[in-house]
């Protein structure tokens, strides 16, 4: 029989081995590499998730592509992509939680002007650094706030491309415009007319319609009875597109226009064979156009399974930029977790950086000095229409 006296010794022993293998095991452990997240906020659901979900998956590749580098410097690289679902107040309450998250650096996103520009007064609250794929209105940057960013051009310099294009060149005289009422189809729509009577075009009207409607009977009877030589739409393409069907159903022959929010492959579902011969312009290039991007494009389809988007690409070179940002905020602050400030410092003194959609460097606004733009023309009932033109987008460097 054991004394009560051994056991007792016989449990410290006990107690001490297992303490010392907790330590030791504790001593062994890999340390835990501090995280570094990365957001994308675009819509994910709703009539526009099909753009949404082409850059944050753009925005993915980029990520997946530069995790190990990250673990290479210690740190754990996560992707956090979150759904603003076209909506601005959303935006806003996504921008909140973001700025919440300590571990979140950047923001590549948003996709509407009217989300981006309530969402970036969020984010410059702490500083916290954002690069848009897709916002087109002057206000994003004519804010000069320090830790907003954009790679693609602005509407002062699509709608008077689009406008110069259809006087110019389609000999346009008689143009209805309607647009969509948001802020980046109100503004885009706004400078186009601008440009349109400044190169001698009569405008006809100056319409309105809002977002989710499907019919646009009155509006077009309106257009009927105009005539028009032209009509350009600012919006979206699940409205622009039905107002190109409805158009060509009430024997409407103008000519239809419309920006970058027509940029998708649904609207050939939508409109069906009433695309052929309808224009737009865009931020957006066909990234399938140089061997780099073709061959991006087919790492895309091989990891999606399906094409990619036409801002794809805008939010893989958005994120990228990101990421060399936060690196050299990490070189500079010692190989150190940096600041949200210091990332956003870094990413503002972009330079020359080789994208594969365009170079980016950055002026003192966020703007990128190397932003294109593009006209194109539907020939065939088939995404991606044909582009027939082409401008470096540099109308900013003179204001």
């Amino acid at each position: 029989m054991v004394s009560s006296r051994c056991k007792s010794l016989m449990f410290f022993l006990v107690l001490a081995l297992v303490v010392v293998v907790a330590f030791t095991v504790a001593g062994c452990a890999p340390k835990t590499s501090a995280v570094i997240k990365v957001a994308s906020v675009s819509p994910l659901s709703g009539t526009q998730a099909a753009e949404g979900v082409a850059i944050k998956d753009g925005a993915q590749m980029a990520v997946d592509a530069q995790e190990a580098t990250f673990s290479k410097l210690g740190f754990t690289l996560v992707f956090d992509p979150q759904d603003d679902q076209a909506d601005p107040k959303v935006g806003v309450s996504v921008a909140h939680d973001l700025i919440a998250d300590k571990e979140v650096l950047a923001v590549d996103g948003h996709y509407n002007s009217g989300v981006a520009i309530p969402s970036s007064e969020v984010y410059v609250t702490d500083n916290l650094c954002m690069v848009s794929p897709a916002n087109t209105n002057p206000t994003v940057t004519d804010r000069r706030l320090p830790d907003v960013n954009r790679i693609c051009a602005r509407d002062d310099e699509q709608g008077p491309y689009g406008a110069d294009y259809a006087v110019n060149i389609l000999k346009a005289k008689n143009i209805y415009i309607i647009d969509d009422k948001t802020t980046y189809g109100a503004g885009v729509a706004d400078e186009f007319e601008k440009r349109a009577k400044a190169d001698g075009a009569n405008i006809l009207a100056h319409d309105g319609i809002d977002p989710g409607d499907t019919d646009f009977s009155a509006v077009l009877d309106r257009v009927g009875a105009d005539k028009p030589d032209l009509l350009y739409f600012g919006g979206m393409f699940p409205e622009g597109s039905l107002i190109l069907k409805q158009m060509r159903d009430k024997g409407i022959n103008a000519i239809f226009m419309g920006a970058d929010g027509m940029d998708d492959p649904q609207m050939v579902q939508i409109a069906g064979n009433d695309v052929i011969g309808a224009y737009y312009t865009t931020a957006a290039g066909d990234v399938t156009l140089t061997p780099q991007g073709a061959a991006w494009a087919a790492q895309y389809k091989a990891k999606f399974g399906i094409d990619p988007g036409a801002y794809s690409v805008y939010g893989y070179d958005a994120m990228d930029v990101i990421l060399q940002g936060i690196q050299a905020a990490i070189t500079n602050n010692g190989g150190k977790i940096p600041s949200r400030l210091q990332v956003s410092t870094a990413v503002r003194a972009t330079k020359d950086f080789q994208g594969i959609s365009s170079k980016v460097t950055f002026d003192d606004k966020g703007d990128n000095l190397y932003a294109m733009l593009f006209m194109k023309e539907y020939k065939t009932a088939a995404y991606p229409p044909a582009i027939i033109n082409s401008s470096i987008a540099a109308s900013h460097l003179m204001q």
